[in-house]
């Protein structure tokens, strides 16, 4: 089992790295790998809505979103990491959150996913809820703590302090891990992800 931990602030060993580490020790702790990828401190563009994605299977803008690609195919869950800017994710998660889902590259029916958010004070939990958005429009289950997944301090060091936050990480790695592994155990006995069986799209403009 592996997860893949995607750093979206513009700081590479920030308050969200330091989330993240402690999602990756929870998840050794339930014996999963982990790897963390920072998206750099450079602009990443928006999806352009070009739909060439579709046919080429990687984003036309070749940047970090392709090299995620396949470390998202191979994973068996994803978490996406970002500080909260005006109450929401970093521009940069939010530019290459859109550009990864919306290549179809990855199948990401099954895979199990989590959302974490940093703050200084508030703004945590909009933030969180868009960004469990990407999962529940995927076919992906969400797995949760034992509070909401948000680190607060505006530094490491002030964020070290917050050990609910910290402990929440950690669990959070630690629920990922068995979580990941009941679903491997699952399709090991015939129990497989049903699919996208049931589909329809409804264009409300009459």
């Amino acid at each position: 089992m592996k997860a893949l931990l995607i750093n979206g602030s513009p700081h590479k060993a920030g308050v969200t790295n330091l989330a993240l580490e402690h999602v990756a020790k929870g998840l050794a702790e339930g014996g999963c790998e982990s790897e963390i990828v920072w998206l750099g401190a450079k602009p990443i563009s928006g999806c352009l809505a070009c739909g060439q994605c579709r046919k080429l299977g990687r984003c036309v803008v070749d940047d970090v979103v392709n090299t995620l690609i396949p470390k998202a195919q191979e994973a068996d869950g994803l978490v996406i990491g970002s500080p909260v800017h005006y109450a929401a994710p970093s521009g940069q998660v939010v530019s290459a959150m859109h550009r990864l889902f919306y290549t179809g590259a990855v199948d990401w029916t099954g895979k199990v996913g989590a959302a974490v958010v940093n703050c200084r004070r508030g703004g945590a939990a909009s933030a969180f809820d868009q960004l469990n958005k990407y999962f529940t429009i995927s076919g992906m289950p969400i797995v949760s703590s034992y509070y909401w997944n948000q680190l607060h301090g505006n530094t490491p060091e002030e964020a070290l302090q917050d050990e609910e936050g910290l402990a929440t990480m950690q669990q959070l790695g630690l629920n990922m891990a068995w979580l990941m592994q009941c679903v491997a155990d699952g399709a090991a006995a015939g129990h497989t992800h049903p699919g996208r069986v049931h589909s329809a799209h409804t264009n409300f403009v009459r």
